[in-house]
């Protein structure tokens, strides 16, 4: 989306007034502006958030042991139409079906109730987005108990904050900025160890020596 479509930024809120919620309604008036949802049904807008589905694949991580300093295999399933049982205990890692970029706002996407009241959680940890993001979200997805899930669930819920002061949008990195795919962890990338000095070096007292 060009910042030629998005039309004129929120007003800032002053001092004295608290950031909000965006309230369906004003969601849907900043389609094409501010907010950007690929593909948007209009069911799925609730009065103060946006229902997102569940894309048909997952991964599950195939390390014994996790290590956050490298890439880790993971293994890829389909979720048939007949549907995928989650087991307890293990972490899948899916992504929403619908893909969206937000502007002067701030996302933020939240498990449903109704998921939460079978024992799925959606989001372990992270569901604060950052304002700019663009592309699909990755949810990580934890049971309680053995669930059944199929593709197109109405998993969790979008919704978006107001911000008060200068915007700095998240911008494009090699990281999950404008992502195609399930992402999962790049926390390596930040923990890169600086390259070994391959040059020989002398013990003490040897430098000196013809």
């Amino acid at each position: 989306m060009s910042r030629e479509l998005r039309g004129a930024a929120p007003r800032p809120f002053g001092h004295d007034v608290a950031p909000m919620i965006l309230t369906g309604e004003e969601i849907k008036s900043q389609l094409g502006r501010n907010i950007l949802i690929e593909p948007f049904e209009e069911k799925q807008l609730n009065p103060n958030s946006y229902n997102l589905r569940l894309h048909d694949e997952l991964i599950v991580y195939e390390e014994i042991v996790l290590d956050v300093r490298r890439p880790n295999r993971y293994r890829r399933y389909i979720i048939p139409p007949e549907g995928f049982v989650l087991q307890p205990h293990k972490l899948y890692l899916g992504r929403t079906l619908e893909r969206t970029e937000t502007h002067n706002y701030v996302p933020m996407v939240e498990g449903r109730s109704s998921i939460a009241r079978l024992g799925l959680f959606i989001n372990a940890s992270a569901g604060f987005g950052d304002v700019g993001f663009c592309g699909f979200w990755t949810l990580e997805l934890v049971a309680v108990h053995p669930i059944r899930i199929y593709p197109g669930l109405p998993i969790c819920q979008i919704l978006y904050h107001t911000l008060e002061g200068a915007v700095s949008e998240y911008r494009s990195s090699d990281k999950y900025q404008n992502n195609q795919d399930i992402q999962p962890s790049l926390l390596f990338k930040e923990l890169q160890q600086p390259p070994k000095d391959l040059q020989m070096r002398l013990s003490f007292g040897q430098e000196l020596a013809e």
